[in-house]
């Protein structure tokens, strides 16, 4: 019993004696050995272990509201039977996301067709066609923009 407590006298000796050489930067030190023993980020049980969710680049306002246009045609196109052409509006849509040149051409190609359609009913060919000047517009609007040379009115 007493060699433990003269053993424990001398360790706690020594202990004071290197404190004491160390000096003022005992504090430094102790918040390194803190640090590199203690995990910084503690990993959550119920986290979410998902990837986080990559936000798309903000869109100009004029690309918005092509994409607007775009759909509404669309939805009128595939809501009257004609879902090939809906769905080449949404593709052409799609493709200004990546690649807003491409695009836009291939927007003003299907226009092309959608301008060639004739409907028995004259309230539905005066709604066609005041959609498709709608996208027209906006299409011909970030063409100007982007200072992009169309092939033609269409």
């Amino acid at each position: 019993m007493l060699e433990a407590l003269v053993g424990l006298a001398v360790t706690l000796l020594v202990l004071a004696g290197v404190l004491v050489i160390l000096g003022p930067n005992v504090k430094v030190i102790y918040r390194r050995l803190v640090s590199s023993i203690r995990p910084t980020r503690i990993p959550s049980a119920f986290g979410d272990r998902r990837a986080p969710e990559v936000m798309a680049p903000a869109l100009n306002p004029k690309t918005q509201r092509v994409l607007v246009a775009a759909a509404r045609l669309a939805n009128w196109m595939r809501a009257h039977d004609n879902d090939t052409l809906a769905r080449e509006l949404r593709n052409a849509a799609a493709r200004m996301t990546g690649n807003e040149p491409s695009g836009l051409y291939a927007l003003q190609g299907t226009l092309r067709k959608i301008r060639a359609i004739r409907l028995d009913d004259s309230s539905s060919q005066e709604r066609l066609n005041a959609l498709a000047a709608e996208l027209h517009t906006a299409v011909q609007d970030r063409f100007e923009q982007l200072e992009l040379l169309p092939f033609g009115r269409p």
